[in-house]
């Protein structure tokens, strides 16, 4: 099948973008208000754009109604700071809890019982629990000529890093339980491999269905369920 992007919506546009770009990391980013209102929220378009000095990349759309501006975003053009931290499995539910959308004066570290910790050298506090948070500040800010899509470049200018995972100025990633996203589902990141692989392995998970670990049969699909929502909220 064969689908050229001009005849597509912006909702159908990003329903296919999610489903295709897989498994994708999640920022999940605590800002404050300019009247120092907490806000966190996961961000699934995201990567890093430079090295020295250190950046990150947020892209960041309207909120559900398609016309209002995300409060993360707002926090983060009103102050020019925000924090980065690695969502993993052990916070999983307050990282997805997260993602509803609070009215801008509730602190949103209190309405997922998420603890905030003090960062190094910015306003905005990092997740408490979180192994990785990248405290930034602003570097740019590209929008989109109709004023809802907004791409945010920070520069990192510190690195949390628990000290267990920190080995000769490397992350020891196999000690972490990473969570990526796919479109509307989640999914953890514990296995890793070099290149080759014996055929019989390749054999055996070729074609195979990805397992699930939420106690649903792997013959479930969330896109074919009433609780699927192109936001990527799972609510059932």
């Amino acid at each position: 099948m064969d689908i050229n992007s001009r005849t597509l919506d912006a909702k159908s546009a990003y329903k296919l973008l999610i489903g295709s770009i897989i498994p994708r990391p999640i920022a999940w980013i605590s800002t404050l208000s300019a009247d120092g209102v907490g806000n966190l929220a996961p961000v699934s378009f995201f990567t890093c754009v430079g090295r020295k000095p250190p950046k990150v990349s947020l892209s960041l759309q309207s909120k559900s109604d398609g016309v209002t501006l995300k409060d993360s975003f707002r926090n983060i053009r009103d102050t020019g700071e925000f924090v980065t931290n690695l969502a993993t499995l052990p916070q999983v539910l307050p990282m997805h809890r997260s993602a509803a959308e609070f009215e801008p004066d509730v602190d949103e570290f209190d309405a997922v019982d998420v603890e905030k910790e003090p960062s190094a050298l910015v306003a905005p506090p990092r997740v408490k629990g979180a192994p990785i948070a990248l405290e930034c500040t602003v570097d740019r800010i590209f929008s989109s000529p109709d004023g809802l899509d907004h791409v945010v470049w920070g520069e990192v200018v510190n690195f949390h890093v628990r000290d267990d995972i920190h080995v000769n100025g490397r992350i020891d990633f196999g000690a972490l339980a990473p969570v990526g996203r796919l479109a509307a589902e989640y999914t953890v990141v514990d296995n890793a491999f070099v290149p080759p692989l014996a055929e019989e392995v390749l054999r055996e998970r070729s074609g195979r269905r990805m397992k699930r670990i939420d106690g649903r049969g792997e013959e479930y699909s969330a896109v074919e369920s009433a609780g699927w929502s192109p936001s990527g909220a799972v609510a059932e």
